[in-house]
C-alpha cells in the first residue's frame, strides 16, 4: 500500500470514528483546536496535517494510545526479526592477560577453573 493510499484510509478512520461518537466537524475542530478546514484536510487524509493534529484527533475520539503503541519496538515483527539476525553466531570467553614469560600457545584461551568468581558478563553457574 503506498503512503498516500494509507493516509487516505488513515483519513476515512478518522471521519468514520468521529461520525460514530455522533460529533460534528466544527464541535470536533473545537475540541481539536483547529479550523474546520483542517479536520476536513485531515479527514481526506492531506499529508500536510500536523502530527499533533493527529494526535489531538485521537486523544478527541479516545485512541490516543494507539499513537504510543505505534510501531513500538515490543510489537515491531520486522524489527524483532532484523534483531535476532544480527545476534552473534558465536559467543567467545573473554582471555586473561599473559605474563610476557608464559610458555602457553597464544591460540589456546585460559580456563578460569575458580568457581568463586563471577564473569563480567554473567552470573557462574
Amino acid at each position: 500500500m503506498s503512503a498516500r493510499r494509507a493516509l487516505e484510509a488513515l483519513g476515512a478512520n478518522i471521519k468514520t470514528a468521529r461520525l460514530k461518537r455522533r460529533i460534528s466537524v466544527k464541535g470536533f475542530a473545537e475540541r481539536i483546536g483547529v479550523s474546520e478546514s483542517t479536520v476536513a484536510r485531515l479527514e481526506k487524509g492531506d499529508d500536510g496535517v500536523s502530527i499533533g493534529t493527529l494526535a489531538m484527533a485521537c486523544l478527541v475520539l479516545g485512541e490516543i494510545d494507539r499513537i504510543s503503541e505505534f510501531l513500538d519496538a515490543g510489537t515491531d515483527d520486522t524489527g524483532l526479526l532484523l534483531d535476532r539476525e544480527n545476534l552473534p553466531k558465536r559467543i567467545d570467553r573473554k582471555r586473561k592477560p599473559r605474563s610476557p614469560g608464559s610458555s602457553q600457545d597464544k591460540a589456546d584461551p585460559v580456563i578460569d577453573d575458580d568457581d568463586d568468581d563471577d564473569d563480567e558478563e554473567g552470573v557462574g553457574f
